[in-house]
């Protein structure tokens, strides 16, 4: 490396200082100029070879000047003067959260918006992105590798405050809150495409409103629910109730049928099968009254 290269070259003008007095240490000359010889060599060569991780790029810059250029993954035989900086171009993620640790900074960093109606709503959000490999060395040059903070943060949380001033804190919270997601995703897009950034996905991760709004929420929520639950009670009494008449109707259409098919000799027939039957039984004493004379018939197994 450089640093290896100007130590090595330090022993050499060291060794030549002790050469030019003569002294004693005359003897240390040569050892310091091989030792020093050795690391030049060891620090130019290893200065050609640069290593690039999996999931970055390497950003060349030569005194101050960025080349356009970027190296991929891999190992790469490069000027020993070029210093090369790795940029991340795996997929990131910024957190903006009211809970303290959670998000990206310390501390309450949920954004605070104005709705249509003037409410303060507290939304917590993720955004996932990454660097476009081929806007890496215009990123290094005109932001740095700070690029999360000067642009990730800043457009997310504006854009964010631009749109919800067209919507209600309670459509925020329910039925707005994937069309407003959706919006916001296009304009922060946007916003980071020009600036060599990809916007991979932005996750509302909660909607806060003021205590007294959610709870009007929660109450109309509820009476709702209570509203449905009624309405499934009545329609299954009145289910009930249906399958009454009906049973009734079908009992009453029954015995119609019955009264007006049967007559007077039908009966008499169906009475004499039935004696038949019981005659037939091996250990049974009955005793039947003829229908007219009211005589009695003794029907007996022995």
């Amino acid at each position: 490396m450089i640093v290896a290269a100007i130590f090595g070259i330090i022993l050499m003008v060291i060794s030549l200082v002790i050469k030019s007095q003569n002294g004693a240490f005359n003897k240390l000359v040569n050892p310091l100029k091989f030792i020093g010889l050795f690391i030049i060599i060891i620090g130019v060569l290893s200065s050609l070879f640069v290593q690039i991780e999996a999931g970055t790029v390497g950003v060349k810059s030569l005194f101050g000047e960025v080349k356009p250029t970027i190296l991929e993954s891999g190992l790469h035989i490069v000027n020993p003067m070029i210093e090369v900086t790795p940029f991340d171009i795996q997929t990131q993620n910024y957190t903006m959260s009211a809970l303290n640790e959670e998000g990206a900074k310390q501390g309450d960093d949920a954004i605070r918006v104005l709705s249509a109606d003037g409410l303060e709503v507290v939304i917590d959000l993720t955004v996932l992105y990454r660097v476009d490999p081929v806007e890496a060395p215009v990123i290094f040059k005109k932001l740095g590798v700070t690029y999360s903070d000067k642009i990730v943060r800043p457009v997310t949380r504006t854009r964010i405050r631009d749109n919800a001033v067209f919507y209600d804190a309670v459509a925020l919270y329910s039925s707005k809150r994937d069309e407003f997601q959706d919006k916001i995703y296009k304009s922060i897009e946007n916003d980071f495409k020009k600036r060599g950034i990809i916007l991979e996905d932005l996750l509302i991760r909660n909607i806060n409103l003021p205590a007294s709004v959610k709870t009007t929420i929660e109450s109309k929520i509820n009476a709702e629910q209570e509203a449905q639950k009624m309405q499934f009670v009545l329609q299954k009494e009145k289910q009930e109730a249906e399958r009454k008449r009906v049973e009734a109707q079908g009992i009453a259409d029954y015995q119609k049928i019955i009264s007006s098919g049967l007559t007077d000799k039908q009966l008499q027939y169906e009475s004499i099968k039935a004696q038949l039957e019981l005659a037939k039984s091996t250990n049974s004493k009955v005793i039947l009254m003829n229908g007219k004379g009211n005589v009695p018939i003794l029907l007996s197994d022995k």
